[in-house]
């Protein structure tokens, strides 16, 4: 049989012993980056299918994974990319507990049909057998929509309330779901939670480590800037952080956020986890792979 470089892909990461993220993994070509930035399908859409990419990313040194639609996934995807990951030495990052419609601008989970907010702790339960399969910690959650109708503090309070409801269903579990404040500027109007600031108010409210904040950083640029004292005054209740550049939402160097500086600080503060790369590529095929990964070591040389 001839053996092409996906076919070696695919064996490494079906053979490769498990490592923790500290540790190179076997059949790992390139030095491991010190920080926990993690691709996603499509990162190396060239190099083959998810398990493929996977493994590739692994071979260049990634040390995580991301995958917003994983729980939309069959049981057995689902369990096959928990056990590539596992044998490269990765960890798996956040996958979406409960997926908002967008196109609907729902749930409105502080408005006052309780029906939405009861249909959102059922994706919550269900999520929990997800995680377990897939070996994560973290959760995205997206608090909803805001009802032009109520006032906007009848509508913190209910979604407080909600994630408290939240928080007794995962807890027990050891996993956390990490609130994505999202832009209105240009990609989401009308979501309810909109700043790191705001998330911050309601992660303390809700008064839980299972409830944090996942800064995303490209929103957090659109919708407020000031990204690095924003991060230092509500660093207590984040728990996720996620990289995109802007504009554009592409990798670092192809905007305005200075990633270098970004890094240094996360640094500083001895951030352990993942970071995810929300965003796309800038160049199309295998150029934009290679534009990728360089970027990832210039910033993770900082």
């Amino acid at each position: 049989m001839r053996l092409t470089r996906r076919s070696v892909l695919a064996a490494s990461a079906a053979t490769a012993g498990a490592a923790t993220m500290s540790r190179a993994a076997p059949g790992q070509n390139a030095a491991r980056f010190s920080l926990g930035f993690a691709p996603h399908e499509g990162s190396f859409k060239s190099r083959g299918s998810r398990l493929e990419q996977i493994a590739f990313a692994a071979d260049q040194g990634f040390t995580a994974w991301e995958d917003n639609e994983a729980a939309s996934r069959p049981v057995a995807e689902q369990t096959a990319m928990a056990r590539a990951l596992q044998q490269r030495g990765m960890t798996m990052g956040v996958f979406v507990a409960s997926m908002p419609k967008w196109g609907e601008f729902r749930p409105l989970l502080g408005g006052n049909d309780d029906a939405e907010r009861q249909a959102f702790l059922a994706d919550i339960r269900a999520s929990i057998d997800v995680a377990k399969r897939l070996n994560v910690k973290w959760m995205t959650v997206v608090t909803g929509f805001l009802d032009r109708k109520l006032p906007v503090e009848i509508q913190t309070a209910r979604i407080i309330d909600t994630m408290r409801r939240a928080a007794e269903i995962v807890e027990p579990h050891g996993l956390v779901m990490v609130m994505e404040p999202l832009n209105t500027l240009v990609d989401h109007p009308n979501v309810f939670m909109q700043t790191i600031p705001q998330g911050f108010a309601v992660s303390t409210g809700v008064n839980s480590p299972a409830v944090k904040v996942l800064a995303d950083l490209y929103h957090a640029q659109i919708q407020a800037g000031n990204l690095i004292n924003t991060l230092q005054s509500c660093w207590d209740e984040i728990a996720y952080i996620q990289f995109g550049d802007n504009p554009g939402r592409k990798e670092p160097s192809t905007g305005e956020v200075n990633y270098r500086n970004v890094v240094r600080w996360l640094r500083a503060k001895k951030y352990a986890g993942v970071i995810g790369m929300e965003h796309g590529n800038s160049i199309e095929g295998r150029a934009g792979e290679e534009r990728l990964i360089a970027a990832y070591r210039e910033i993770d040389a900082a």
